[in-house]
């Protein structure tokens, strides 16, 4: 058997034909950014994600830079950001030509350590950035507490977690600002980029809807100094008609997540940890992350065997080159450094049937048996 790492494919030839009427709508009407569907698609996901306001952009990195700037984010201040996470989280900071700082992640959940933020904070620390990992939401509480001491903001990283709820709240709506990511391998993915951010703040709001375009809401009158961030109608059409079936993908997801860890359970494979979360969030599985013995032997076999797989991630911010003027050493946050040696992604996504999870926990079993 083959497993693929994630299938758009199959999805896809479920939706063809409304995708097909989506796209000849954009075409037919020769209306290509920011129109109908960009809007329908940005009240949409307002409601889906329970906030008041949704920004339709061009990419998860550019709705981070979007919300830091909204934020007063510039040169001379610093951002916390956890240093297990994509690069686009800290470029979003460098994009504010700012400093990214980076915190060692928890144990158990992968997420941010909150219990180690604090040590982070200095007078120039103006934003907290939780990314909501794997599609498991952060401790929220105890970062807005943080926040609130030391007076700062909180914008959620929600790219890999769409739908997820934290304490009963859709993340996205807690922070002052959530930022998503529209990738096409995401749980909710446009047919190209595609990105955006929630807020329940007017003003907020408003400033990130003119930065968007231009600093414009009005064709050739500017309000303030501006980006070209605007959302794609052809990508907002493939989101209307995704946007439709996301709750039941979202469950399935989570179906898949638990077949995997109550067959692993059974297996009682002691060279694999499964995910934690606690019993008060709602995860919803943009990847399945277990941890390893002699993983690279093991990638080797799932390879042989036609069980694709991935790394996320293999090397944390801080031993990047991109980030190498932050001078961090190796072992500055040796959670991160630990787990990145050991974390292996196996296949996920809402189509992989009982019989594919089945023969992914076999395969990996027979190579520690």
């Amino acid at each position: 058997m083959n497993v693929s790492f994630v299938d758009l494919k199959t999805q896809y030839h479920e939706i063809k034909d409304e995708i097909f009427a989506e796209i000849n709508d954009v075409l037919d009407n020769t209306a290509y950014i920011c129109g109908k569907k960009t809007k329908k698609f940005e009240g949409d996901f307002s409601k889906m994600q329970d906030v008041n306001y949704t920004v339709g952009l061009s990419s998860g990195t550019d709705a981070l830079h979007v919300a830091l700037h909204a934020l007063g984010i510039k040169h001379g201040d610093e951002v916390i950001v956890p240093v297990n996470t994509f690069i686009a989280t800290a470029e979003g900071v460098s994009l504010c030509s700012a400093k990214p700082v980076f915190v060692d992640n928890d144990e158990k959940t992968y997420n941010i350590d909150v219990n180690k933020i604090e040590s982070a904070i200095t007078p120039k620390t103006k934003a907290i950035i939780p990314v909501h990992l794997y599609g498991q939401p952060a401790e929220m509480d105890s970062i807005l507490e943080i926040a609130k001491k030391n007076k700062l903001y909180v914008v959620e990283d929600c790219s890999q977690a769409h739908l997820a709820e934290y304490k009963g709240k859709k993340v996205g709506s807690i922070g002052n600002i959530g930022t998503f990511s529209f990738y096409p391998g995401k749980n909710l993915g446009a047919y190209g980029e595609g990105g955006g951010v929630t807020t329940n703040d007017n003003s907020l709001y408003d400033f990130m809807l003119k930065f968007r375009q231009h600093g414009s809401t009005e064709k050739y009158l500017h309000d303030i100094e501006g980006h070209n961030y605007r959302m794609e109608e052809i990508q907002a059409g493939v989101l209307n008609v995704k946007l439709k079936y996301i709750q039941k993908w979202t469950e399935m997801r989570k179906r898949n997540a638990k077949l995997y860890t109550e067959t692993f359970a059974k297996m009682g494979i002691e060279e694999i940890v499964t995910p934690y979360h606690p019993e008060y969030v709602d995860p919803v599985y943009h990847l399945y992350i277990i941890r390893v013995k002699n993983r690279e032997k093991l990638i080797e076999h799932l390879n042989k065997n036609g069980v694709q797989n991935g790394l996320h991630y293999p090397l944390p911010l801080h031993m990047q080159k991109a980030y190498s003027y932050l001078e961090y050493k190796p072992n500055d946050f040796p959670v991160a450094q630990k787990f990145a040696s050991e974390i292996l992604s196996i296949p996920m996504y809402p189509e992989l049937t009982e019989e594919m999870i089945g023969y992914v926990c076999e395969t990996i079993k027979n190579f520690y048996s």
